[in-house]
């Protein structure tokens, strides 16, 4: 069993997506620097200078605090400007991810062997043996 381990362990697959795994990790920090240390403040000064990570709606009416921290704590609350920053740090991170999609395919295209024409190929043996059978019954009739 031990063997059978360290074999699954030893392939590639499994080290690529461990690799990726952290390095996603890391990357999804820096998205969400990015957008709540830089994108997040300048739409705030550009809509009226409003924090959106402190909007919320008290579900109790035990919670009295101005800032969503505290307010938590008090009870429950509806983050909905939390919510709006995790929708847009996941639409940046989506939109970086296409871009480098779109950037790896345009690089295997441009390294891949361009396709051969179906119509250059000749047919396998047996398609031309069915062409052959079919023009001599075509023949007799």
């Amino acid at each position: 069993m031990l063997k059978e381990f360290q074999e699954f362990i030893s392939k590639g697959n499994v080290m690529d997506l461990a690799v990726g795994v952290i390095i996603g990790g890391a990357f999804g920090l820096i998205v969400k620097s990015l957008t709540d240390d830089i994108i997040m403040p300048i739409v705030g000064a550009i809509f009226g200078g409003f924090d959106f990570s402190n909007y919320f709606l008290a579900l109790s009416h035990g919670v009295t605090a101005t800032t969503l921290a505290e307010a938590r704590k008090q009870g429950a609350v509806f983050a909905y400007g939390n919510f709006i920053s995790v929708v847009i740090n996941f639409l940046i991170l989506a939109w970086i991810i296409f871009m480098m999609v779109k950037g790896v395919n345009a690089i295997r295209r441009k390294f891949e062997k361009p396709a051969v024409p179906a119509g250059d190929a000749p047919p396998p043996a047996d398609v031309r043996l069915l062409t052959e059978i079919r023009d001599l019954l075509a023949h007799r009739a």
